[in-house]
């Protein structure tokens, strides 16, 4: 009876162990997919972040390319020759032939305006916008009054291009534009527009 017990002790300890074995095993632990998903999220936002700058540097380079080629409309442009002005003082009015440029398109040679040229007695030369300050019309010179006039309201200026009547409606005389003598006898001249209406010269 001893030794059945005994025998029946050994066959429930083994048949017990290995299942007590399997219990402390560590049991599978399914793949984890959120540390995945976050770094391709992460390059999804990078790779977004880029291909939008793109479009955005491109339209800041078009919204300030327009302001560069508005400073290269300002420089000086050839207009005439000294021996195209009477020695005498009387102006003449010339036509300003440059390069244009707007936000679209580049124009190599087009009219810009006008200006009128003096000759001074000392070899310099006197240069006037040929617009009114007033409204922007065109100003006339009248060699019997030796004055310019305005024919859109009787705005009148002396030579000097100061106001010769109180009673005129421009606000400011005429708008004096920088000349420069190159080469000896080339009158270039930095053309440019001002706003009309107001007293201050305020380029346009």
């Amino acid at each position: 009876m001893k030794q059945l017990f005994y025998l029946s002790v050994i066959l429930n300890a083994g048949s017990a162990g290995p299942h007590s074995f399997n219990d402390m095993e560590t049991p599978d632990v399914p793949p984890q997919p959120a540390r995945r998903n976050f770094i391709k999220k992460a390059c999804s936002v990078v790779v977004g972040a880029v291909a939008g700058l793109v479009p955005a540097v491109s339209g800041l380079i078009v919204f300030l390319d327009p302001l560069r080629r508005k400073s290269e409309d300002s420089d000086a442009v050839l207009v005439a020759s000294l021996n195209s002005l009477p020695k005498d003082g009387v102006p003449r009015k010339f036509s300003v032939v440059a390069g244009h440029t707007d936000a679209w398109n580049r124009m190599p040679r087009v009219p810009v305006g006008a200006v009128y040229l003096r000759r001074l007695g000392d070899g310099q030369v006197l240069a006037f916008n040929v617009i009114c300050p007033h409204a922007g019309c065109f100003v006339d010179y009248e060699p019997s009054k030796k004055s310019y006039h305005c024919p859109c309201h009787n705005s009148s200026f002396a030579l000097d291009g100061k106001i010769a009547d109180p009673k005129s409606p421009s606000p400011r005389g005429l708008d004096e534009l920088q000349v420069e003598i190159r080469n000896g006898d080339e009158i270039w001249v930095k053309f440019q527009n001002f706003r009309a209406g107001v007293s201050e010269k305020i380029p346009a």
